[in-house]
């Protein structure tokens, strides 16, 4: 080696290279030394090492850079990758195929070429951005977007929409940028209070103040519909903000306030789909020029609920008009599948009152008392049973209501006349826990997991005195149940087995605590009569409709002045419960029930 003269080795994105002073660098470099240099540099992320084998190193540098940036990809894998150089030529021709694979397991394939040339440093790519992509040009960058599909929507058990996408409006408060919060609180909570009562100017006032440096006050999502009749009373205010995102909504905002929010929660992650994305050129300003690659969005196949849209309606038209929180349960006995959850506004005030409300079922027990007679063998639906109008157990005075006296009558007819009296001398005859099986065997005090539900079926405990098992036996003393639990119960009767509810199709329950079978002939002797009940008991009012079968029920609570009303009962594959809170008597839930049932078609 002659003296003056070093020899450098120099590593480059797996490149070994050999660099010498005192003549050209790279020369005795060829094309593909330049061209595997720069795909290399690309493939591992190294844009210095990748601009360093062209002829315009900084440019070549930023570009990289910034495509890198843009698509973040996992990986990049170059394929297919020819040089063409003619011997003794002082250009050529790179051809390769480049593959960006991005994450969520997207992959961007594509042909490109760039263009060799040798130079006094030795053989180098020719830079221009087309040795990226061959549709990116000078001053252009290449950008990802993402296009989010519509969510999926939520259908009843019928096709009809449940939930769907509605855009909705987030109203924002930043109060480092308000100047005056009290003043803008004041005026937001004037606007706004019409569409969500519990936003006041006091509110914000409050969240405001809970808020860390710097953050903003989510006052409020409103539905495009309300943003747009409020926009003109907001928009200008110093420090309010606004966000836009789809949602999964009810067209009608108080449809199924009870159910329809815990089927959005259990279905987000169902409805989303898988978002489409596009590679595209920009100009300086961010304006798109061309799209280079696209995958359309793949929503998600719709979520079937067990709901029915007719159903839900008619059992929330026919609560409306009652002044006191009421509510309606309906469930298909043959699957489980609820069929509606319904309250009015004063239960909705009050909470869940449809699915886990406590309340004494009043007559509506009688269900279960009956049940535990006839399985007991002591008693037939045909049994002469008396019907006095008061009876005392222990110093327990029961009296049917307004005293009323039947004397010695079939059990049958003590049933649909509900005779509180018969009832409670059956259930003292009978053991201790006997109605708390009873009830276990309807699927009272059972308990059950549906995904997105709370539910309590009711508590029916042992009682060991007289006196107890004398209450109990017509759904005073220490019974409480719920709507949910009482519909649970008539399904039973109908289908001669408990149901598992559900709520989604697809989506299984499960439950625990069950009793055993009830027998098919004691389930015959009390749907006989349950249907006697409406056809010459305390429902006539039901018997224009199609084989109605149930009960009603007056629940003393409190002092003992105030009564809730219910009517329990089936008609075909549809089992319901009506609870009216401090309704007096039961009459006023049959006749929500004839509106629930005439309303169904």
């Amino acid at each position: 080696m002659p003296a003056g003269r070093r020899v450098a080795v120099v590593v480059l994105a797996g490149v070994v290279a050999l660099s010498a002073t005192g003549c050209g660098l790279f020369a005795d470099s060829g094309p593909e030394d330049a061209v595997n240099g720069f795909l290399d540099g690309m493939i591992s992320g190294d844009a210095a090492a990748a601009a360093f084998f062209t002829d315009s190193p900084d440019a070549a540098r930023t570009s990289l850079e910034l495509t890198r940036k843009a698509l973040s990809p996992e990986s990049v894998k170059v394929a297919e990758k020819k040089v063409q150089h003619s011997s003794g030529a002082e250009d050529g021709t790179a051809t390769y195929q480049v593959t960006w694979n991005l994450p969520r397991g997207r992959a961007w394939t594509y042909k490109a070429d760039a263009q060799v040339h040798s130079t006094q440093s030795g053989w180098k790519v020719r830079w221009l951005p087309t040795a990226i992509h061959p549709q990116l040009a000078t001053q252009q960058t290449i950008a990802l977007k993402s296009e989010p599909p519509d969510l999926a929507p939520v259908l009843d058990r019928d096709g009809l929409p449940l939930l769907r996408p509605q855009t909705v409006v987030g109203v924002v408060l930043d109060p480092a940028k308000a100047g005056d919060v009290g003043s803008v609180a004041d005026k937001l909570g004037a606007a706004l209070n019409r569409f969500e009562p519990s936003v006041t100017g006091q509110s914000i006032r409050d969240g405001v103040k809970a808020l860390k440096p710097g953050a903003g006050y989510a006052v409020v999502s409103l539905r495009s519909s309300d943003y747009q009749q409020v926009k003109p009373e907001i928009y200008d205010l110093p420090g309010v903000r606004f966000s836009q995102q789809d949602r999964l909504l009810p067209d009608d905002k108080n449809f199924g306030k009870q159910v329809l929010p815990a089927v959005r929660s259990l279905v987000e992650g169902q409805v989303e789909g898988a978002a489409g994305w596009r590679v595209v050129t920009l100009d300086p300003s961010g304006g798109e020029i061309a799209e280079l690659h696209s995958e359309h969005p793949k929503p998600a196949a719709a979520v079937v609920s067990t709901l029915s849209v007719k159903a839900q309606g008619s059992a929330e038209r026919a609560l409306a008009p009652v002044p006191t929180a009421s509510a309606l349960v309906a469930i298909q006995p043959s699957t489980g599948e609820l069929l509606a959850v319904a309250q009015n506004a004063p239960a909705d005030a009050q909470g869940a009152l449809a699915l886990s409300g406590r309340f004494p079922p009043g007559s509506t027990f009688k269900i279960v008392t009956a049940v535990a007679a006839l399985s007991a063998g002591s008693v037939q639906a045909s049994s002469p049973v008396d019907c006095p109008g008061t009876a005392t157990f222990e110093n327990r005075t029961v009296p049917n209501e307004g005293k009323f006296a039947l004397g010695v009558v079939p059990l049958s007819r003590a049933f649909a006349k509900s005779c509180n009296t018969t009832f409670a001398k059956l259930s003292t005859d009978l053991p201790p826990a006997a109605l708390t099986d009873a009830a276990r065997d309807l699927g009272i005090g059972a308990d059950f997991v549906i995904p997105g539900l709370t539910t309590i079926t009711g508590s029916v405990p042992p009682a060991n005195s007289v006196a107890q098992r004398a209450e109990n036996g017509f759904g005073q003393g220490t019974v409480v149940t719920s709507p949910f639990g009482l519909a649970v119960a008539a399904a039973a009767v109908q289908s001669g087995k408990v149901p598992v509810p559900t709520l989604v199709r697809g989506m299984a329950a499960t439950s625990s605590g069950l009793g055993k079978a009830v027998r098919p002939e004691v389930l015959d002797a009390v749907r006989g009569m349950m249907r006697e009940v409406v056809t010459d008991g305390t429902a006539t009012l039901l018997e224009p409709l199609p084989d109605v079968r149930g009960k009603t029920g007056t629940a003393q609570f409190g002092d003992g002045t105030h009564s809730h009303g219910w009517f329990v009962g089936y008609t075909g594959d549809l089992a319901f419960a009506v609870l009216l809170t401090d309704a007096g008597t039961s009459k006023p839930a049959v006749e929500a029930a004839q509106r629930f049932l005439a309303g169904l078609g």
